[in-house]
This record gives C-alpha cells, sequence and structure tokens, in this order.
C-alpha cells in the first residue's frame, strides 16, 4: 500500500467532506459519492472510504465491496504516467499479455498497481477499439499500437526520459524530433 504523501490527508478529508456536503447522506447515494471523490482525487483512499462509511452511516464492509466489485473505481493513486494494456481477444491472440509481462517487468510493478514513486501506473483494459493495431497499449491517452516486447522498451524509454528530464519542463515526446537550445 503507497503512503500518503504530506497534505494528503487534508485533501482527502475535506474533499470527502464537501461531497457529503452536496449530497443526501443515503445509503442509495453510495455509488455517487464514491465516483465524486474518485473524480476529485483521482481514486479511492482507505481513509476517503472509511470516512464515505461513516458520513453515509453504512458499514465499511459496504463501501469497500462496492469499491471493489466495480471496475470503474481505482484504489491506487494513478501515477503521472498512466499505461492501459488492452487484452481484448485481438490484442490477447496478438500477444497481449506478453506486452503487459513486458512492462511489469519493466515498471517492477504488477497490473493495477502504482509505483512507490507514483511515476507510472499499469492497468489491463478491456476492448479500446483499436483491434486492426493489436496488441495495442494506451499511454496517457496516446494509442500505440502492434506493440511488442521490444516497442515496451522504447516506451519506457521515452517514459524514463520524462523522469531525468529537466524540472518544469513538458513531459512526453517533442515534436519534430530535438529542439535546439538557445
Amino acid at each position: 500500500m503507497l503512503q500518503l504523501k504530506e497534505g494528503e490527508k487534508e485533501e482527502i478529508l475535506a474533499c470527502v467532506k464537501e461531497v457529503l456536503g452536496e449530497n443526501s447522506k443515503t445509503h442509495e447515494n453510495l455509488i455517487p459519492v464514491l465516483q465524486q471523490v474518485q473524480k476529485k482525487l483521482g481514486y479511492l483512499p482507505v481513509l476517503a472510504m472509511e470516512k464515505i462509511a461513516e458520513g453515509l452511516d453504512v458499514p465499511a464492509a459496504d463501501v469497500f465491496g462496492l469499491a471493489t466489485f466495480y471496475n470503474q473505481f481505482r484504489l491506487n493513486p494513478p501515477g503521472k504516467h498512466e499505461v492501459k494494456v488492452c487484452l481484448g481477444t485481438a490484442c490477447y491472440m496478438t500477444g497481449g499479455d506478453i506486452t503487459l509481462e513486458s512492462f511489469e517487468r519493466r515498471m517492477e510493478i504488477k497490473e493495477s498497481e502504482t509505483s512507490p514513486d507514483r511515476h507510472y501506473s499499469l492497468e489491463r483494459v478491456a476492448c479500446v477499439g483499436c483491434c486492426s493495431l493489436a496488441p495495442v497499449v494506451v499511454v496517457d491517452d496516446q494509442v500505440e499500437g502492434k506493440v511488442t516486447p521490444t516497442r515496451v522498451d522504447g516506451i519506457m524509454l521515452e517514459l524514463e526520459a520524462d523522469r531525468d528530464g529537466p524540472a518544469g519542463e513538458e513531459s512526453g515526446p517533442k515534436e519534430g524530433g530535438n529542439s535546439e537550445q538557445d
């Protein structure tokens, strides 16, 4: 389990208080409250789920049960770079599982996890609708097609370059190749 960064506890508590204040405190609002908190925080931290349970006067087991049952809910914070590996039929049949394993090895995390430094998060997703490009990976909302283990290495090099680059620079590849320094 990832540790909360400084100031996150206060942010979580304020978010839950705000969302609960905007909704009637009934069991029927549990899913909408979870959705709103996740939209604001990017995920559902344990602390938020505990406070939602208290605020709606429902058992914590109900909150955790819903959050773990529906795949729309994230229990880990998203990484700076989100990698989603498609394992729909076409992608699976063309090596999507091997692609996922390659990312797991390179990132040193498993699917549905976030790296301890929160630089990467890795997810398995169903069909993304680009079957002719299988196997497909979505990196920070950018579709990458025909992703082989070698291509995984290239993608990871680009993401690692962002980590190692000078502070304050835009992330991601620059259009038009290398840029000249003034």
